[in-house]
């Protein structure tokens, strides 16, 4: 590729689309001065000029091929997962030796003692960082740097580090979560990391192009990464493992509210995939979104053939977007009426259409997209962007056609892509998991609080839009002690916190099985079922459930239950 082609893939002149082309090349034609990167035999990333992106991208080309966005999921417990219990055992002193934690997120303090050996080395074999551009990125990568092993210690054996590897994390949340998933003990700040014995793997994220954040209303300084730049993220890392020869762990901590919630999409799909393969396991997130009024779940009056969805815009709501899923085959049509009492009568549900609605009274101009049969979940999508929203409740009513009155569900953007001022009156705290969450494959963890057993009160909820069982488990996420940016270390909280945790405790399983070769071919499906198998549950409750999945995660208990006993 010539050095025009990698300039195109980080300037923002340009904007990023994901293409369906199934083997036929003749697709690309229609995208001139653009730069092609084919991932297989069906996908490619398209770089065009940033003025392609019309309003109507969607109707020329369909919801899917605009990357999905991404944010950061967050804001004892070692004794609550069993891992004590379990190392009282000479035999399963397990700490992830041979094991690789894989982290794309917002980077990594690499200078912080928690990710080094007593030596002063580093425990970090590689870090690709997307935002610096260089000669080296990482092999079969066209952009970003990527900083070995050799490199990071000879940096830290400097005076100034960041003049040798200037990879930093500005936000803390990528070194937060890979501290709780295998850093260094230091038990007089009471910090106890899980896989203390694992290696690390670290994909810094670069942020979502500008063009895309204006697309979808997200705020500019919103912490925001796009589709294409995780899917390589996880691309690298599997590469990464194969070529190491050693197992690998990645941990999601990242989340959308964006697409069908049934784990179809193409990013979902890929990494479902990658889940599945021997020496690969991947836990993500479920999310923060409980309790922010950000979803909405109706089916049509029988006798009126709608449903009103009352939704509050908060003052100085600039913009944002809206997705309405209707459950198929009925057909959804909706009508719209402001703050002020301007109507739109209802948009009647045809072919695929884009409108732009405009207001005498009111600045606020939408754009509405339908999308009868979307590509990759087969369901009816009407997509509303609010471009400055007027405040106060909005109302629409949802007319549902075709008899089955099998209902609908509509997503708000994510924590800190949307104002928390604007929410749905009558809002609906289950289907609330993020995108990736719904991934089947995957472990999916909620958070609860080791103190007192308790669900975290913002954790997301299952389960998916298809009724596919997620979250897998709960794990310690409420006032866990992790590192920050300076040097020390703070309680933290959120669903992250435990994806971080899930993922030490996946390393110390792959430990076991993998490096030690009692189950050499491990993948996501064998470790997801032995967690499942040791999960602690109430007796008064049924599961699995929408709020715990199939209980509390604990290591004990999936070694318990392999030799015919069990503890709870």
């Amino acid at each position: 590729m010539i050095p025009e082609d990698r300039r195109r893939i980080i300037s923002e002149d340009y904007a990023d689309l994901i293409i369906e082309y199934n083997g036929d090349v003749r697709v690309f034609d229609q995208f001139p001065d653009s730069t092609v990167q084919i991932l297989n035999g069906q996908f490619a990333f398209v770089h065009v000029p940033v003025s392609f992106i019309t309003q109507d991208i969607i109707y020329r080309f369909g919801y899917s091929v605009i990357p999905t966005c991404f944010g950061v999921i967050s804001q004892s417990s070692l004794e609550a997962s069993g891992v004590n219990q379990l190392r009282n055992i000479p035999v399963f002193n397990l700490r992830g030796q041979g094991v690789l934690i894989g982290i794309i997120d917002t980077g990594v303090d690499y200078t912080n003692p928690i990710f080094q050996y007593a030596d002063k080395t580093t425990r970090i074999r590689a870090i690709w960082d997307q935002t610096i551009e260089s000669d080296n990125p990482p092999e079969g990568m066209l952009y970003g740097t990527e900083y070995t092993n050799l490199q990071i210690n000879e940096a830290l054996q400097s005076d100034d580090p960041l003049s040798v590897v200037p990879s930093t994390d500005e936000d803390g949340h990528g070194t937060m979560v890979a501290g709780i998933a295998g850093g260094n003990v230091v038990p007089e700040s009471g910090f106890y990391g899980i896989a203390t014995d694992a290696e690390y793997l670290v994909v810094k994220l670069k942020q979502a192009k500008r063009s895309l954040k204006d697309f979808f209303f997200i705020p500019r300084d919103a912490v925001c990464y796009q589709e294409t730049d995780i899917f390589r993220g996880i691309e690298y890392l599997y590469e990464k493992g194969i070529a190491l020869n050693q197992p690998v762990v990645i941990c999601m901590a990242l989340g959308s509210s964006q697409g069908a919630h049934d784990g179809l999409g193409t990013l979902s799909t890929y990494l479902s995939g990658i889940a599945g393969l021997p020496g690969n396991a991947v836990v993500v997130a479920a999310g923060n979104e409980g309790n922010g009024r950000r979803h909405y779940s109706g089916v049509a009056n029988p006798t009126t053939g709608y449903d009103t969805v009352e939704l509050n815009v908060g003052e100085n709501e600039e913009g944002f977007s809206m997705e309405l899923w209707g459950n198929a085959p009925d057909i959804y049509a909706i009508d719209i009426l402001s703050p002020t009492g301007e109507y739109i009568p209802r948009i009647s549900a045809g072919r695929d259409q884009h409108r732009v609605i405009s207001f005498i009274f009111e600045e606020t101009i939408i754009y509405v997209d339908y999308q009868m049969v979307e590509a990759q979940s087969g369901e009816q999508l009407i997509l509303l962007r609010f471009d400055k929203p007027t405040a106060g409740i909005w109302r629409f009513n949802v007319y549902e056609r075709g008899g089955l009155n099998r209902g609908f569900n509509i997503w708000l953007p994510m924590e800190n892509f949307i104002s928390s001022n604007t929410y749905f009156i009558r809002s609906d705290i289950y289907t609330t998991i993020l995108t990736l969450g719904n991934t089947e494959l995957p472990i999916t963890v909620t958070a609860y609080n080791d103190a007192d057993d308790s669900l975290y009160l913002n954790a997301s909820r299952g389960f998916t839009r298809i009724d596919r069982v997620k979250p897998d488990v709960a794990a310690p996420g409420v006032n866990v002690v992790g590192p920050t940016l300076a040097g020390g270390f703070t309680t933290f909280t959120g669903t992250s916190v435990s994806a971080a945790h899930t993922t030490g405790i996946v390393a110390l399983l792959f430990e076991w099985g993998i490096v030690q070769q009692r189950l050499p071919a491990m993948s996501t499906v064998e470790i997801k079922n032995l967690i499942i198998r040791g999960a602690r549950r109430d007796v008064d409750l049924i599961y699995p459930n929408r709020d715990w999945g199939y209980g509390i995660l604990n290591i004990f208990n999936v070694f318990d239950a392999l030799r015919g006993g069990f503890t709870t």
